[in-house]
């Protein structure tokens, strides 16, 4: 399945240990989400749209109330890249 180059990066920081966190309105509709790295630094080019593509892939998942963290089939659809740490 093709995922779009910004889903890409975005489960590529998900499986380095980043977390999506989101806001609701009061009708339990999302109404904004943030993405951090796994270092707690925030990543600026990720919206609304991207998240409802990832969660409509099953590609990210949240238990309990708890941030949205990268699925089994999330680390499926990413594609390597080499880490320049």
């Amino acid at each position: 399945m093709d995922i779009t180059r910004a889903e890409q990066r975005i489960l590529h920081l998900l499986a380095q240990g980043g977390w999506i966190e989101h806001t609701r309105l009061e009708n339990a509709k999302i109404k904004h989400v943030k993405c951090f790295s796994r270092d707690g630094w925030l990543y600026p080019g990720f919206d609304l749209e991207v998240f409802r593509r990832l969660k409509r892939l099953k590609a990210i998942t949240s238990s309990g109330g708890r941030p949205y963290r990268i699925s089994q089939r999330g680390l499926i659809l990413v594609r390597s890249q080499q880490d320049n740490r």
